[in-house]
């Protein structure tokens, strides 16, 4: 199992990396950087502790429906649909009262943003889990 410490650091670097790209990449498709980047603050402190959170009760999960806190490819997937799926659900209330658009303008924006994060989370999971291996469950 990751320790606290690990938790932590996985968690704060997805977000910040994420921000960072995020903000250079919907920048480049007109949007202000400013809004873009205040939004980006506050959906990343909510994620950090969504994601803190989520990875500690999944990794529970694992470990107790597989005695392995290594994922497949599926499982990565899963792992990956469902963190951004329990974001959705807040954010897209939140992008349409700061945006002042609809909610279905706030959920086609946001679905643009799970693409990205879909794609962003896997890599990084894959990434941190090859710089920062799992410790071995104990049987």
């Amino acid at each position: 199992m990751r320790t606290r410490f690990d938790r932590i650091r996985h968690a704060v670097c997805f977000e910040i990396i994420g921000l960072v790209l995020l903000v250079g990449v919907l920048s480049q498709f007109g949007y202000d950087s400013g809004h873009v980047g205040a939004i980006g603050i506050a959906f990343s402190f909510l994620a950090t502790g969504w994601n803190y959170l989520y990875n500690h009760w999944f990794d529970c999960f694992m470990a107790r429906r597989y005695n392995t806190l290594n994922k497949t490819t599926v499982q990565r997937i899963v792992h990956s649909i469902g963190f951004e799926a329990g974001l959705l659900i807040v954010t897209i209330p939140i992008l349409s009262w700061f945006l002042k658009v609809s909610l279905w303008e706030a959920f086609v924006l946001d679905i643009g943003m799970v693409v990205f994060y879909l794609i962003y989370a896997y890599i990084y999971n894959l990434a941190y889990d090859k710089i920062f291996p799992v410790p071995e469950v104990a049987h």
